[in-house]
C-alpha cells in the first residue's frame, strides 16, 4: 500500500511538470521506484535529446518530486547517461 501512495503521489507531480515540458515537445513518465527509493523516470520527445535534460532533471524533475515525496533518495532519467 504504502509503494502504491507513493507511486500516485509521483504521478501526481508529474502531471504539475508535464504542461511545462509539453510547452517544449516534451514528456516524462514514470518507470518504476526501486526498493533503495531511487525514482526511475523516462524522458520522451524533446525532452530525451535536449542539451538541457541534465538541468531539467536536476532543477526541475527532482526537486518537484522530492517536495511531493520526500522519503525518495534519487530520481534518474534511464536514458541519460550516469552522471547527469
Amino acid at each position: 500500500m504504502k509503494l502504491r501512495n507513493m507511486n500516485d503521489r509521483i504521478n501526481q507531480a508529474l502531471e504539475e511538470l508535464r504542461p511545462f515540458l509539453k510547452s517544449d515537445g516534451g514528456d516524462i513518465v514514470l518507470v518504476g521506484i526501486d526498493e533503495d527509493l531511487t525514482v526511475r523516470v523516462e524522458l520522451l520527445g524533446a525532452c530525451a535529446q535536449c542539451s538541457q535534460a541534465a538541468l531539467t532533471m536536476k532543477g526541475g524533475v527532482e526537486e518537484v518530486l522530492r517536495r511531493a515525496v520526500p522519503e525518495i533518495k534519487s530520481v534518474v532519467a534511464i536514458n541519460m547517461p550516469e552522471g547527469l
